[in-house]
């Protein structure tokens, strides 16, 4: 990883984190810029900047107009499939590696905290990784799905011809049970939350370091533009984040 300059507050940082007998991090759109990915509501460059999510990434959309459905998704996953984690992924990997965080929380379903090395990622917003059959269930790969469209450009399923849907959570769905009530778990019990690259406002995840503030723990923000969290947080670092928390591996070495 590439040296960086540590500061006081990222010192500050890598006491905190020293200290902290359960710390847990919670990421969002922001810790994926670095990779070439854009956030979701940057003026003229996030991914709703020019299109309403409603009229794309709805899943009555999915049901409704399929092809209109993929139409969005399709490209969007070809973009997804060759990006590379960055230095705030790989810096995440380290910090598990090393027992200094129980894992990562993250709203991303593009794959870089698994593909850094984290190995205990509870993708609250499910993942590009799969998508399956609506009907019988059968589970595609991400390099399986383009093999599947029709002429109109819809995802059918090679073992029943059924509508095939991306294993992510679209607007008008709940979150993975399982996904969640883990992601609680881990908020509610930890003595440190670590966010980086969220805006802290799309709920329920926003919700989690309310969680680990009614237990007594501390927050500390590694972002861009405020959050609503702002004014609770011990520590506040407004840098890129790939260049924070490759500082911050550094504090600690």
């Amino acid at each position: 990883m590439e040296r960086q300059v540590t500061t006081p507050q990222v010192e500050r940082l890598a006491e905190l984190l020293g200290r902290s007998r359960r710390a847990v991090a919670l990421t969002g759109a922001g810790v994926s810029v670095p990779s070439g990915i854009p956030d979701f509501r940057t003026p003229e460059t996030g991914l709703w900047a020019k299109v309403d999510p409603m009229e794309v990434a709805h899943i009555g959309v999915f049901e409704r107009e399929p092809e209109r459905f993929w139409s969005y998704y399709r490209p969007r996953f070809q973009a997804l499939g060759d990006k590379e984690p960055n230095r705030a992924h790989e810096a995440l990997a380290e910090l598990e590696r090393r027992g200094l965080i129980e894992g990562v929380i993250t709203q991303n379903v593009d794959r870089l905290h698994r593909a850094a090395g984290s190995e205990n990622v509870i993708e609250v917003h499910g993942s590009i990784e799969t998508s399956s059959c609506t009907a019988c269930g059968t589970s595609f790969g991400l390099e399986e799905v383009d093999d599947l469209f029709d002429e109109g450009g819809v995802a059918i399923c090679a073992a029943c011809g059924d509508a095939v849907k991306p294993d992510v959570v679209l607007f008008g769905e709940m979150l993975p049970a399982a996904a969640l009530e883990r992601a609680t778990e881990l908020a509610a019990a930890a003595d440190l939350m670590l966010c980086v690259g969220s805006s802290l406002a799309v709920h329920p995840v926003a919700g989690l370091p309310q969680l680990t503030l009614d237990g007594g723990g501390r927050l500390a923000i590694v972002t861009k533009g405020e959050t609503p969290y702002d004014a609770d947080a011990v520590l506040k670092l407004g840098g890129e984040v790939d260049e924070e928390l490759g500082a911050l591996v550094e504090a600690l070495s």
